[in-house]
């Protein structure tokens, strides 16, 4: 078995397409194709876009002939298979829309899961649905009592009666997929995405965001439900005539070591990923194995978060740089699921650029004001450091607004609005959310603070995680940061976020702390270190509670969950309080199955 090449004689076309099928139709003159790489690094499946069009028109009149409707929803459990890409295909040449539905389960373990599963089938009013063998007795749970035309493996779908109907025409303004949000504080809302929108961001970041080669090829270990994995791996690559090559999600958090490999061995070009997912691959790294690899092909490392902390970024540079990855390649981005995908991207070839500002300025007046660091340390001043996420794509506008939606000037931190083809045209069967954040004359409320310098993006968190103290702005990322400095402490180890006090209500900081420690004197003197330096850089008193690993949830593309580990906080001090149990102070948690401990500092 040979993967599909990185090249071939079609004239390169960036998405400049009127449909999805368009698109595919063109890619599939071509050689190029999708490619998938097992836990050990083996290529198990592949198929040039060629190949791929004559299983999904056959599997598209399989689906016709159940008799849908056109525009019914079908549910696709998105396990990083070849299975999910054709039947995301196959609903397009149906005129049906796909829904991705998450294949990972966090904490709440099965009944957490199944209960996730049926709130998305219901909500998106699914007619069909379909899961991957191992995945199977999940969705059968969750769909039992539901009204669905048909429920089943890929093999199950495989052995229907193909439909002898022409296939409909799909119209580019025809809904493509409907996309759900990691929301944390409300059920994930479903972004309504149609052809001619995700076209339009496509079409964007291959031309002014990636400037995207002939040469070009993907590589990518996201999950296939979240937006990154789906239109940046399944669809830009498709439409850009481009071959992309696939390791699964759990076989990257087990095995992160395989996806350089992949890259190596395939040249690849383009790829994304988190600040953690660097610095996992970054962890498991030995010097002899980046020696052997060969990442000098990789132009363009796209870096998306709501708030890009650099220190992963670097330790990654640095362990890869013996492979011939450099630093440069690294393109910090924002984007969001509402916005199809990408906003704006910093400059490729570039170095990441930090913005120093005032911190107390920051936390008092929301301004930016620039801070020389080394000024700053010998003036005794804080500073708050953000990542360049460079310039807007030319089809969006922006406006920084106050809570009271007055526009600011540069350099005023406020909520983020923006305006442009890619924006969605709303959530599904949500009315009155749409209108919460989507204006008549089309602005969308991101519900992301940041501020404009120079014409470039700093965002600087959410909105709804910002934590008030006393009248001041204090960012979660900055208390956890002060966590993440003590040895053992983990990048993804800790959550910040604020209560009530249960004296007067007022609100109270709380650090969460995932702790891998057991030796109790030295439990205590992490909690009394964090809370000195909280209270040294901030001023303020916190709350410290150790946990176990894998404690601090998470959203469906991974990232922390600041919102539920709030709610699971209340949720235990609620607890301990009906047990009339008082604070402990020296009994500690010997294993992951005993009950966390909170200190108060």
């Amino acid at each position: 078995m040979q993967a599909t090449g990185s090249s071939h004689s079609l004239a390169l076309r960036r998405g400049d397409f009127t449909t999805l099928i368009e698109a595919l139709d063109y890619a599939a003159k071509g050689d190029t194709g999708v490619n998938f790489y097992n836990a050990r690094g083996e290529l198990y499946a592949t198929s040039t876009y060629a190949d791929l069009q004559v299983e999904v028109v056959a599997l598209a009149r399989r689906l016709l002939g159940l008799g849908l409707e056109p525009g019914a929803r079908v549910g696709l459990v998105a396990e990083t298979s070849p299975h999910f890409v054709r039947f995301f295909w196959a609903c397009q040449y149906a005129g049906l829309v796909p829904v991705p539905l998450p294949a990972t389960m966090h904490i709440g373990g099965h009944a957490g899961y199944v209960a996730q599963l049926r709130g998305l089938i219901e909500n998106c009013g699914a007619a069909v649905a379909m899961a991957p063998v191992e995945w199977m007795s999940f969705l059968e749970e969750a769909t039992t009592g539901l009204t669905l035309s048909f429920v089943g493996t890929p093999e199950d779908f495989d052995r229907l009666t193909p439909s002898t109907a022409t296939l409909p025409t799909v119209a580019p303004d025809s809904i493509a997929y409907l996309q759900y949000t990691s929301g944390s504080t409300r059920f994930p809302r479903g972004v309504v995405i149609d052809h001619t929108t995700v076209l339009a961001n496509i079409n964007d970041m291959a031309s002014h965001g990636l400037k995207m080669t002939e040469q070009d090829r993907f590589g990518s270990w996201l999950p296939f439900y979240h937006d990154m994995g789906l239109v940046a791996f399944i669809m830009m690559p498709m439409a850009t005539q481009r071959s992309v090559d696939f390791l699964g999600t759990q076989d990257f958090a087990m095995r992160p070591r395989k996806w350089l490999e992949m890259m190596s061995g395939n040249r690849t070009t383009i790829t994304s990923g988190p600040p953690f997912g660097y610095d996992l691959a970054a962890m498991r790294v030995r010097p002899s194995d980046a020696e052997q690899w060969d990442l000098s092909a990789l132009r363009v490392a796209c870096v998306g978060a709501e708030m890009i902390n650099p220190e992963p970024l670097k330790r990654f540079a640095e362990a890869l740089a013996p492979s011939g990855f450099k630093s440069t390649a690294f393109l910090p981005c924002y984007g969001m699921a509402e916005c199809s995908l990408g906003i704006s991207f910093a400059g490729l070839d570039e170095e990441l650029q930090i913005d120093y500002v005032d911190a107390e300025q920051m936390q008092e007046d929301s301004i930016a004001t620039p801070l020389d660091p080394e000024e700053a340390q010998k003036s005794k001043r804080r500073v708050a450091r953000y990542v360049d996420c460079g310039a807007l794509l030319p089809t969006f506008e922006i406006a920084i607004r106050d809570e009271h939606g007055n526009d600011l000037p540069e350099r005023q931190a406020g909520v983020i609005h923006l305006r442009g083809p890619s924006v969605m045209s709303h959530y599904f069967q949500e009315e009155a959310i749409t209108r919460e954040c989507l204006s008549e004359d089309g602005w969308l409320d991101t519900g992301d603070i940041g501020y404009l310098a120079n014409g470039r993006l700093f965002v600087t968190g959410r909105r709804k995680d910002m934590i008030i103290i006393h009248g001041r702005n204090i960012w979660p990322e900055d208390l956890e940061y002060l966590a993440k400095t003590q040895p053992g402490v983990n990048y993804t180890d800790a959550a910040a976020f604020s209560v009530p006090s249960d004296v007067d209500q007022q609100e109270t900081a709380v650090l969460v702390v995932q702790c891998r420690e057991r030796d109790e004197i030295k439990r205590a003197r992490l909690v009394k270190t964090i809370a000195s330096l909280v209270r040294s850089e901030f001023g303020i008193d916190v709350v410290v509670e150790l946990v176990p690993t894998r404690t601090l949830p998470r959203t469906s593309s991974g990232k922390l969950a600041r919102a539920r580990a709030r709610l699971d906080y209340l949720g235990r001090r609620q607890a301990a309080k009906m047990q009339h149990q008082p604070e402990p102070a020296n009994s500690l948690p010997m294993d992951e199955a005993m009950p966390q401990v909170r200190y108060i500092a």
